[in-house]
């Protein structure tokens, strides 16, 4: 009786105590991590809560749920900007990973036998047919440098950070997020605790060794990228990259793209598919790869690409 009275809030709310509390199990069958639990709670409160957190799970149907994910991609749920944290907003993107997270969630509960069964399976997903494979060319990559110079007077921090991800293939929330007593210079690397796919020593180049080594430390922050207001990390990238791909006259631009520009010169510096995704922290795809360790190969390869972003950038 208690299973089939549940509502989707309620199923929500065993999910994100079970899963702090690392009883609950993700990828590679370890505790789900941090950064994907702050996702997904980010996610039930902005578009699942509104929409379907009074709802009775047992008379849930898929066509209650692809009518969810189509309201979300319409932006239903979309908010005013408030603050400095930025905006939710629609479209498939957040439509389908919504719903992708609570077929997730409910999978969990019926394993657990929370609910009697998966209300979202056979759901058809949303399919978002973008390649993130954009990459900046030589003269874009010189014309958002001096853009990067011009803004840095009045965004110096956000313009340190997308420095970073330039010059170390970084993703946006491992630049923003590093704390000093991560970085290893005798090592040259960074010493993550935990990424995307777990706890991880990345080798960077000396280019982003100097970069981080510039950033002033504030007393009390452990970020090398402070918040304006807060002992948080920034959070403002987003806005301030914009106005700097207006200034430099080029579009299609994300954080993403710097990191893929990172990566598509390794490339072609002749490094291999295994370095380049040793750089880049991607997850191991087969024994090979776990024999891929931080020596002193995959230090030189992250010193060599970010010495030659440098030079090809004029800032060396």
């Amino acid at each position: 009786r208690d299973r089939n009275g549940m509502t989707v809030g309620q199923v929500c709310d065993w999910y994100l105590e079970e899963a702090e509390a690392e009883r609950l199990l993700g990828r590679r069958h370890k505790p789900i991590a941090k950064s994907t639990l702050a996702l997904d709670r980010s996610r039930i409160e902005q578009h699942v809560r509104p929409l379907l957190g009074n709802r009775s799970i047992q008379k849930l149907t898929i066509a209650d749920l692809e009518r969810f994910q189509a309201d979300v991609k319409e932006g239903k749920t979309s908010k005013d900007r408030k603050g400095r944290g930025g905006v939710a907003t629609g479209g498939a993107g957040v439509a389908g990973r919504t719903i992708g997270m609570l077929h997730t969630i409910f999978e969990q509960a019926a394993r657990w036998r929370i609910i009697e069964g998966n209300p979202a399976r056979g759901v058809r997903k949303i399919s978002v047919d973008v390649k993130r494979d954009r990459r900046l060319s030589v003269d874009e990559l010189k014309r958002f440098t001096t853009a990067l110079e011009e803004h840095k007077a009045t965004s110096p921090v956000a313009v340190a950070a997308i420095n970073l991800i330039l010059l170390s293939g970084f993703r946006r929330m491992e630049a923003l997020g590093l704390k000093w007593d991560w970085v290893d210079r005798g090592g040259s690397c960074v010493r993550f605790p935990d990424t995307k796919t777990g706890p991880q020593v990345r080798p960077i180049g000396s280019a982003a060794l100097t970069l981080i080594a510039a950033q002033p430390k504030r007393k009390g922050c452990a970020y090398v990228f402070p918040g304006d207001f807060s002992d948080g990390h920034f959070v403002g990238m987003p806005r301030v990259l914009q106005r700097i791909c207006v200034t430099a006259g080029i579009e299609g631009v994300t954080p993403h793209t710097l990191r893929h520009t990172f990566a598509s010169m390794a490339g072609e510096l002749g490094f291999s598919e295994l370095t380049i995704c040793a750089l880049l922290g991607h997850a191991p795809r087969g024994v090979t790869q776990r024999y891929i360790h931080i020596d002193d190969a995959t230090k030189l390869a992250a010193n060599q690409v970010s010495k030659a972003i440098e030079v090809m950038t004029g800032c060396a």
